[in-house]
């Protein structure tokens, strides 16, 4: 009988245990969806609040932010992160007086366009132009204008020989002589005429500055490719670097190695610093250089070609090179690359192709985006090109556009 009870009792709490685990069980299989769902909402929810910014010529595919981890040297990971920000910036100076606005703000229109780092722009304009570029620039809409920085300087010229620097060419034309020791915080700078317009990334001139070797400090290109052409080889009365000379319409520069370096020449000895000897060859040559500042950097770089970096004339594209044929072997394999509009032809008839590459690129409105809308618009108006010299190489024009428009789309 006491067996029978105990057996009875052993039972009856097996089966409240049994009761109780598959009630419990039920009630966490029932719990866990909702709880899924939930968070499945949240990140739902989180994902629509994110934006997806469109830039001009900026890769549009949006990246997921990496997670950071939080150790003690998280300031030396950020003081590397800001560095390397720093250096992606690249620095590009212009000089704009008399009427020469209109083209300043074309070229920085091309360059923002078609580069895919940032910008930083050293504006050097007269008083009168100052206000006009802060109202043309600032009403430029605000995904163009993230891309770049400007800053706006003054005319300024050594007090010595102060009005004739400033009327030495063209007007103002000698500043970029001085860029060294004016932006004395700037390692290295690309300087371009007003008169030139960008047709493929800054970015991709900028990195030949990596291309330097040890002694080399500045590139240019040719006067011309074909010596005989070039004025150089047969009227100038000084020195000049290489058979053709250099032409400084497209001038990169390493400033830190320019403000570092001595410069062999043939007054002093013991070599002197840029601005120095700067002055010295002005007032010994000052009779014989109608290209003035142009000049001046051409009898610095005859006492000194291992300082020069040679560079290809796809970068400094002039109607030279297509008036008398194709004379730029450069351009043929790659395309143009900069278009350098010398002797007023964006504003004259004499070559129609490079004044229709200019024009496009002045009137594109910003609110089309495109670099596709922009390339079709130039590549119909040059058709109407091909029966004159440079028109029957439009396709040199439209090359390197095609191609940074396949990358960036």
């Amino acid at each position: 009988m006491r067996i029978h009870c105990k057996t009875v009792v052993i039972a009856i709490c097996f089966g409240f245990v049994l009761l109780w685990y598959f009630w419990g069980g039920k009630q966490d299989r029932n719990s866990s969806p909702s709880s899924i769902n939930i968070d499945h909402n949240v990140g739902v929810k989180l994902v629509r609040k994110s934006p997806t910014v469109f830039l001009v010529g900026v890769d549009e595919t949006p990246k997921r932010p990496k997670k950071s981890k939080v150790t003690n040297g998280g300031a030396k990971l950020n003081a590397k992160s800001k560095h390397k920000r720093a250096e992606e910036v690249m620095h590009l100076a212009v000089v704009a007086c008399g009427n020469r606005l209109e083209e300043a703000l074309t070229l920085v229109k091309s360059a923002v366009l078609f580069s895919l780092k940032k910008i930083k722009f050293h504006i050097f304009a007269e008083d009168r132009l100052t206000p006009r570029f802060k109202e043309k620039l600032s009403g430029w809409p605000g995904f163009v204008t993230a891309k770049f920085q400007y800053d706006l300087y003054p005319i300024t010229f050594p007090v010595q020989n102060n009005k004739e620097w400033k009327k030495l060419f063209k007007p103002c034309a000698a500043q970029r002589l001085f860029l060294p020791g004016i932006l004395k915080d700037v390692d290295s700078l690309l300087y371009v005429n007003t008169d030139v317009v960008f047709l493929r990334p800054a970015d991709d001139i900028w990195d030949l500055l990596k291309s330097f070797n040890g002694t080399q400090l500045a590139a240019m290109a040719s006067e011309h490719d074909i010596p005989k052409l070039s004025w150089y080889s047969g009227f100038a009365r000084h020195p000049f670097y290489g058979f053709s000379g250099l032409n400084s319409g497209v001038f990169l520069m390493n400033l830190t190695r320019i403000r570092r370096t001595l410069f062999k020449n043939s007054l002093i000895a013991g070599g002197l610093s840029w601005e120095n000897l700067l002055y010295l060859l002005y007032q010994k040559y000052k009779i014989y250089i109608p290209w003035g500042d142009q000049d001046l950097l051409n009898i610095i770089f005859h006492y000194n070609p291992e300082c020069v970096f040679a560079l290809p004339c796809q970068w400094n594209y002039r109607s030279d090179h297509c008036a008398y044929g194709s004379n730029c072997q450069g351009a043929e394999e790659e395309g143009v690359c900069i278009l350098h509009g010398h002797r007023r032809v964006y504003h004259n008839n004499k070559e129609p192709a490079l004044r229709v590459v200019y024009e496009t690129i002045r009137d594109f409105p910003f609110e089309d985006k495109t670099l596709q809308s922009l390339f079709y618009l130039m590549q119909t108006k040059l058709l109407y090109t091909v029966n004159t010299q440079c028109g029957r190489l439009h396709q040199l024009f439209l090359k390197q556009m095609e191609k940074t428009t396949r990358k960036v789309f």
